[in-house]
Formats: C-alpha cells, structure tokens, sequence
C-alpha cells in the first residue's frame, strides 16, 4: 500500500507579461506532484534544507540555502519532495518569452 504525500501549496504572488512568481511551502514529506517546466526558471529558497527531486532519469537530492538560488531551463519534468522534519519554503520564478 502506497501512502499519500500532502501537497505543496502553491501561492501566486505575481503574474505579467515576464515573469510569473509563486511561493512555494511545503510540510514536511509534501511534494508538489509530477510536472513538466514550460519555461525557463529561477528558484530562491527561503529555508534552508534538503529536497528529493524524483525524476525520469532516477532521484537525487539537493541541498538548498537560504537566499542562494538556482536556474533550470524549460522542460524539466520531476515531482520535488521536502524531505526535512520542517516546513520548506521556495520562490519559483518562470521567465516568460
């Protein structure tokens, strides 16, 4: 028997004809579901941690700091789990074109 994960919550905090923002929060064991990335996009952590990034390919975990981010072009498909004891909290940034 498979356990359900809880959910991320996704909050949308800002959408124009560039970019569109949206925090991410995450409890502990929540994942965000599989998804394909449209755009090319920025993340800026907000907590410090690590996720599980399950994908295709097979799953790795990243280590993620505060206020460090990261880049990833469009395509990326994966499903991201918080795999910390805490909340995990993400900026996620899409670049439009």
């Amino acid at each position: 028997m498979t356990t359900e994960r809880p959910k991320a919550v996704p909050t949308p905090m800002l959408s124009n004809p560039r970019a569109l923002v949206t925090e991410w929060r995450f409890a502990p064991g929540a994942d965000t579901g599989w998804h394909r990335h449209e755009y090319d996009y920025v993340v800026v952590p907000m907590t410090t941690g690590k996720l599980l990034l399950e994908e295709k390919g097979g799953n790795r975990y990243a280590e993620l700091h505060a206020g460090q981010p990261y880049a990833r072009e469009a395509g990326v498909e994966h499903n991201v789990v918080n795999a910390n004891a805490t909340e995990f909290v993400f900026i996620e940034i899409e670049l439009l074109p």
